[in-house]
């Protein structure tokens, strides 16, 4: 977890505000946009703030790279599944899902604990644990069979430690299919405790079950002010959760050093309406 980056965490009243990190190689804005126009077009239609769009090469627990494009700090979409994103719903504020979302039974998912730097520790094994048991606690349509090891390929998702990527937080994609999104990475968060880590794993499943960041119109959470207006597509407001901003949601941009890892009410309430 860094501290007073510059361009990416603020001090915000004396609380160390972390955001979802990044991992791969950047490329400037500037160059993906002129580079990949129809990328950047259809992600601004579909209410993405496009504003750090990346292309990286994103690392898999078997230390190979896929081509990727990261936006709002944390999310990853391969150029297949931008293309074939469709426009939908109007939002306002609040709790956000994507359009795709997750079919209803079991999710398997694996935290790997193979070599080279990629397996979880026993602290970050243990807080995979406490966030499965978060959501599995819930009784929703969808569930999560948990298991450890390294073969991965049948898992349906897998969470494991990127050692090549600098700072702290996690990074994760969107439902596809009906399938979950399958590679959720965390990093940089050995000085934290079991809580933190357990809040950055329930996060990062939560964008692969097709949830958006709560403020991703304003980002108020990393103590921005990007607010793209109410009338776009593609973070459709879920029924019964509030307006405004909501602080202890666990789906906010940028997280703290005392997060307690836990769903707050809201959370609870835009899950069981989606699943």
């Amino acid at each position: 977890m860094k501290k007073n980056v510059i361009t990416i965490f603020v001090m915000a009243i004396a609380l160390i505000i972390v955001s979802c990190q990044k991992d791969g190689v950047l490329i400037e804005e500037q160059a993906v946009h002129q580079v990949f126009p129809e990328i950047t077009k259809k992600l601004e239609a579909m209410h993405f703030n496009t504003n750090d769009i990346e292309k990286i090469d994103f690392q898999l627990p078997d230390g190979s790279f896929q081509e990727m494009f990261r936006v709002e700090g944390d999310i990853i979409f391969s150029r297949a599944q931008i293309e074939n994103m469709k426009l939908a719903g109007g939002i306002t504020t609040k709790q956000y899902r994507t359009n795709n979302l997750v079919s209803n039974g079991v999710i398997t998912i694996i935290g790997y604990t193979g070599g080279g730097g990629f397996g979880l520790s026993s602290k970050e094994r243990t807080a995979l644990q406490w966030a499965v048991n978060n959501y599995n606690r819930l009784n929703l349509d969808i569930s999560f069979s948990l298991s450890f090891g390294t073969n991965y390929q049948s898992k349906d998702m897998v969470v494991y430690h990127n050692p090549n990527e600098s700072g702290a937080g996690g990074s994760a994609g969107f439902p596809s299919g009906g399938n979950p999104n399958k590679f959720v990475q965390i990093y940089g968060l050995n000085s934290y405790n079991t809580n933190v880590v357990e809040h950055v794993i329930t996060h990062e499943v939560g964008h692969s079950v097709g949830f958006r960041h709560t403020d991703w119109w304003s980002r108020q959470s990393c103590g921005q002010n990007s607010n793209e207006g109410t009338a776009g597509v593609g973070a459709v407001h879920i029924p019964g959760t509030p307006t405004g901003y909501d602080s202890t949601s666990i789906m906010l941009a940028c997280f703290g050093s005392d997060e307690d890892g836990e769903f707050n009410g809201n959370d609870i309430t835009a899950l069981r309406y989606l699943y």
